[in-house]
């Protein structure tokens, strides 16, 4: 019990020092800013209709962060879905590679990520036991006669295939089966990020219930931390591919199309150049919902990164998370209502400390129609709302989704049932004893460990549904 004790208490220093770490460059920010901090810097605004062919923003003509590879299982598909598109993602040992299919059986539309890798290393679907090789081909039919015709060689039994890589230790993936797009990779590369490659990265991942727009916006934000001041953001530059801002020379913010946004913060007075580095990978599923794949690399404090795990860092992660959460959704339920391209109109924004904010809304409207294609997939509209307790949901959105936290949580529930094991045991063993078959001493001694695993087992119970199902998040009492 001491040692998880002792690992909670690093969590909620790495938290305190991460919080006050934000402050901090918070109050920097504060004491440098100007008078000017009082206007939105203008931004060039021109209407989409006037704009050439090539500079309107596709959204399906990028590659998307799919998963990080820690977080992914050699012997099981995955299924996810971006941009409207249903994918699985499998590893094909044969090829030795990662790939990325449509989700669905050509057979009968069955879930292929409900399936399974067979002895052959091909993609099996559950349903009726169809096997597809890596290309996408059908190479086994078993209710096919063997002296029949083959089948399984015919294009209505292949699957399509998406094309993807892994970069970064991420599988990334384009979002279009077009053979035109074939060999995509050899002209077009997601963004490389040399940071990244470090093996000591941590990276985190989460599906959050609600929109792209609202997770960009809330990210890029750098006014919504404790006691709030003034900031001098300025925009250096705009584009199809996204734009920068500048907030002093050594602040720089980042957004990168069609969903990187990326930090780099170097701290002042610094003569080793320490520096953070916050890089988020934003990636749209679907109509009020999103999922984040995100990585703080850093050249300081490195001492502690032995002495807190990744479970650990994903809890703290998750506790800023979700301090934001419910009212972000209520927030995008409002500017739903509003209209996307009224959003200017309903929010008052006077100040430059909204510039990120306002430059992507820009942006967003003057490059790409100003919310997201969906193809044909999506309509647009959001989903029902959920109670506050499964809308925050930690174990469905993060840890059944994550190797580190999926492992803790089954390693502290084992400890748990065997903490109530052990004590009814103890109780049963007592009872079952003869006085004077064992001493005063032993019964006492027996009876103490059995309390004090019931009571482990209950503090445990409440450490997991805390860390790794619901954690409550109250402004009024924080």
């Amino acid at each position: 019990m001491k040692a998880i004790e002792k690992q909670e208490e690093a969590v909620k220093n790495e938290f305190d020092l991460s919080r006050r770490h934000l402050v901090a460059i918070g109050h920097e920010w504060c004491s440098d800013a100007s008078s000017s901090s009082v206007s939105t810097p203008p931004v060039e605004d021109t209407e989409t209709g006037s704009l050439e062919k090539d500079d309107k923003f596709d959204w399906f003509c990028h590659w998307y962060a799919l998963m990080p590879v820690c977080d992914l299982d050699k012997r099981a598909p995955l299924g996810k879905k971006v941009l409207g598109l249903d994918v699985v993602v499998w590893w094909d040992r044969n090829q030795n590679e990662w790939k990325v299919f449509d989700d669905r059986c050509p057979h009968r539309l069955a879930p292929l990520s409900e399936g399974r890798i067979d002895q052959k290393g091909r993609l099996q679907c559950v349903y009726h036991g169809w096997c597809f090789g890596g290309s996408g081909d059908c190479m086994f039919i078993p209710q096919a006669p063997h002296d029949g015709p083959p089948v399984h060689s015919f294009s209505k039994a292949c699957v399509d295939v998406y094309p993807s890589t892994v970069q970064n230790g991420i599988v990334w993936f384009w979002p279009s089966t077009d053979p035109q797009y074939k060999d995509i990779i050899t002209k077009k590369k997601p963004p490389y990020i040399p940071e990244l490659d470090d093996p000591s990265c941590n990276m985190f991942n989460r599906d959050i219930p609600y929109g792209f727009e609202v997770l960009i916006e809330n990210l890029m934000d750098p006014s919504h931390v404790p006691r709030g001041s003034p900031l001098d953001v300025d925009i250096q530059s705009m584009d199809k591919n996204g734009f920068t801002t500048v907030q002093q020379p050594d602040r720089i913010w980042k957004f990168v199309s069609p969903g990187l946004f990326q930090g780099i913060i170097t701290i002042k007075e610094s003569p080793d150049n320490t520096h953070d580095i916050l890089i988020f990978f934003c990636i749209p599923v679907s109509p009020g919902n999103c999922r984040l794949i995100s990585v703080f690399p850093r050249n300081f404090r490195l001492w502690m990164d032995p002495f807190v795990t990744r479970w650990m860092h994903h809890i703290m992660q998750n506790l800023v998370i979700d301090s934001d959460f419910y009212l972000l959704r209520i927030q995008e339920e409002k500017l739903i209502k509003a209209g996307p391209s009224n959003w200017q109109k309903v929010c008052f924004v006077p100040t430059k400390a909204d510039t990120n904010v306002v430059v992507f809304r820009k942006w967003l409207k003057k490059y790409a129609g100003g919310q997201i294609d969906w193809g044909t997939k999506l309509n647009g509209s959001l989903p029902s709302s959920l109670p506050r307790e499964q809308l925050m949901d930690r174990y469905w959105s993060h840890v059944v989704n994550c190797s580190s936290c999926n492992g803790a949580y089954k390693g502290f529930k084992a400890l748990q049932i065997f903490l109530q094991v052990f004590s009814v045991a103890s109780v049963a063993l007592m009872a079952a004893t003869k006085p004077g078959m064992i001493s005063v001493a032993s019964r006492n001694t027996l009876a103490g460990v059995a309390i004090l695993c019931f009571i482990g087992s209950k503090w445990l119970s409440h450490f997991i549904y805390k860390n790794f199902h619901f954690h409550d998040y109250n402004h009024a009492f924080k």
